[in-house]
């Protein structure tokens, strides 16, 4: 294979997803060496768009489409000899080891990624084993390798796949939304990964902010609705352009937000909403969280800071009531009597989080998942009623996705299906909100219009408590602050008045 033949090539290739049209007439070229930025709004197709790369959806037949793969050394049409050579990370691969139960430890996840397997099925040899653990060590994975990965945070995980992904020395990455739900040190982590020709000569990162592109890279493709608007080399006056786009569509989407009265919401009569009281937490008999002192009061909006692995999640899924304290620690919720089933608190309380999303992959449509927050069920145990409904419809066009209303969660972006998440928690209207990196997978523009819909709901009375790593995703509204070190130490703050943005 020549210098100048590409690695994939598509031409005129489109994808239906259902009824849906994903991608329409797409003709694009990867060359080696090349260092794609892949940009476009939530639906715009970029997942699709990787995933017809990588051979794991194929071409609507129309009589027009093309797909070739030069990536072993000669041309192809089908991709099961190239695809080992092209690494994919999602988030939706991340994932499936909640829908599927995969608890494998860290060191067996990364070294299926030398096999190209889910699972362990090729007992790697000596040489394999010391590759493994030279990269553990080298994204600071070593001290985790016998954990198991739903153990993990979520960014914690994201490091893992990232290894599983370098450890198959792929001639291609194909990356989606890698930067989304890890902090900064991960952050600095995976751009010098991007920067490093020894490591990533070849790649496509699909992103929605201009500050995810790293500063080596070489082309830029633009999607919009499923078409190619632009395809070719990145230039700065480009990256300003988008950054500039950026604001203006903040601006935009704050002047969307619907000005419609929500209904109030009814507090208990209680100082306090929750209270912990000398809270240790476990999980997988591993102290995740210790000596816990916090009260909310009424009216209080929190955000729970940190690293990854640190405990936030924990903590979250702790005030929702899947995880409970350990012997001699209390929580109190107010309203709750010792004895009461916890179903009656999360009646009360709205939750989203990225394993939640997890959950509800195989769930029915849109419309459904949204109406199964009246039972805090995943997907619903009873047929669907014109009650759920009825309770489903403001919120889907609240969000703005009564469109997708039909559609199943297959057949939506992932940032989308945060969206179906986002009007689940508030089918109730809750009195309480526990978000868990709320914004992951949002574009700029839907990223403003949740915000500023959130400041609305705070406004309204709904309490949030939010967990995030990018300060600039938490709301103006929030006034407190809890902090979590590496150590578990626990801090509380002050957080002084934000203006709106």
């Amino acid at each position: 294979m020549s210098d100048k033949q590409a690695l994939i090539a598509l031409e005129r290739c489109s994808v239906e997803l259902g009824k849906h049209a994903a991608l329409r007439d797409v003709s694009f070229t990867l060359h080696a060496g090349q260092r794609w930025v892949l940009m476009g709004a939530n639906g715009s197709g970029k997942s699709v768009l990787l995933k017809l790369l990588r051979g794991d959806y194929w071409p609507t037949p129309t009589g027009r489409e093309r797909r070739v793969y030069g990536l072993s050394g000669e041309l192809r049409t089908e991709p099961a000899q190239d695809k080992q050579l092209i690494a994919y990370l999602a988030p939706e691969r991340q994932d499936k080891y909640v829908r599927y139960n995969w608890n494998l430890s860290v060191a067996q996840v990364v070294t299926t990624g030398l096999f190209d397997e889910d699972i362990p099925l090729t007992k790697p040899t000596a040489a394999q084993q010391g590759r493994v653990q030279a990269m553990l060590k080298r994204l600071r994975l070593w001290s985790l390798r016998s954990r198991s990965i739903l153990s993990l945070s979520y960014g914690q995980r994201r490091r893992v796949l990232l290894a599983r992904l370098l450890i198959a020395k792929p001639r291609v990455l194909l990356l989606d939304e890698v930067f989304n739900g890890i902090d900064a040190v991960t952050r600095t982590q995976l751009q010098r990964i991007l920067q490093d020709s020894r490591q990533a000569r070849t790649w496509i990162l699909a992103a929605h902010s201009a500050q995810d592109i790293p500063d080596n890279a070489t082309h830029l493709a633009h999607l919009v609705h499923g078409q190619l608007v632009y395809a070719g080399p990145i230039k700065r006056a480009q990256i300003q352009a988008l950054r500039r786009d950026a604001i203006q569509r903040h601006r935009a989407a704050k002047r969307r937000v619907k000005t419609a009265t929500l209904p109030p919401v009814t507090a208990h009569q209680s100082p306090y909403l929750i209270k912990l009281q000398d809270v240790e937490l476990y999980r997988d008999y591993r102290r995740v969280l210790t000596q816990v002192n916090w009260t909310v009061n009424q009216g209080e909006h929190w955000a729970i800071v940190g690293p990854n692995g640190s405990g936030k999640s924990s903590l979250l899924l702790l005030l929702y009531g899947d995880l409970h304290p350990a012997l001699g620690g209390t929580i109190q919720r107010a309203g709750m009597q010792r004895g009461v089933p916890i179903s009656l608190w999360k009646a009360r309380v709205g939750y989203v989080s990225p394993e939640l999303q997890a959950d509800h992959f195989a769930a029915g449509t849109i419309e459904q998942i949204v109406a199964s927050g009246r039972h805090a069920s995943v997907g619903l145990n009873e047929k669907f009623t014109a009650a759920d409904r009825r309770a489903a419809s403001p919120w889907l066009k609240f969000f703005g996705i009564e469109a997708l209303a039909e559609r199943g969660p297959r057949q939506v972006s992932y940032g989308q299906m945060r969206l179906a998440l986002l009007a689940r928690a508030m089918v109730t209207r809750p009195q309480l909100l526990l978000l868990d990196e709320p914004f992951t997978g949002l574009d700029p523009d839907m990223h403003a219009y949740v915000m500023a819909t959130l400041e609305r709901v705070a406004a309204n009375g709904t309490q949030i408590i939010m967990a995030v790593h990018d300060a600039a995703d938490v709301l103006p509204v929030v006034r407190q602050v809890l902090r979590i070190g590496r150590n578990g130490v626990i801090s509380l703050e002050a957080r002084a008045p934000q203006p709106p943005r």
